[in-house]
């Protein structure tokens, strides 16, 4: 599967963004979905998952409360909608699709996408 990651962009403290993450092949709806970012002189870090059916998500402890994760299985999306953005959330964000194991880890994820930059002004 290929994933094309878009939405990212420079937002004030305080702002939300919406990223997304098409998915090609016929078999999206059988991933469990990520969302991970990495910020500059950091790893990767886990942000959200859900499974393939919507009905279950995680997140990370720094965004919970503020981010959400949803999937739209016809079209072969899944989404982060990021609220209450402070300096600490930019980073650089990548989706990522893992075959069957709800993954919380960047090794569990077997496709990733190339990323999408959000810069958060304070």
């Amino acid at each position: 599967v290929q994933l094309q990651a878009s939405g990212g962009g420079l937002v004030q403290g305080g702002g939300s963004l919406r990223l997304s993450c098409a998915a090609s092949g016929r078999t999206f709806s059988t991933y469990v979905m990520g969302w991970f970012r990495q910020a500059p002189g950091k790893e990767r870090e886990f942000v959200a998952a859900i499974t393939w059916s919507g009905s279950t998500t995680e997140y990370a402890d720094s965004v919970k409360g503020r981010f959400t994760i949803s999937r739209d299985n016809a079209k072969n999306t899944v989404y982060l909608q990021m609220n209450s953005l402070t300096s600490d959330d930019t980073a650089v964000y990548y989706c990522a699709a893992d075959r069957g194991r709800f993954g919380l880890t960047v090794g569990e994820y077997d496709y990733w996408g190339q990323g999408t930059e959000v810069t958060v002004s304070s």
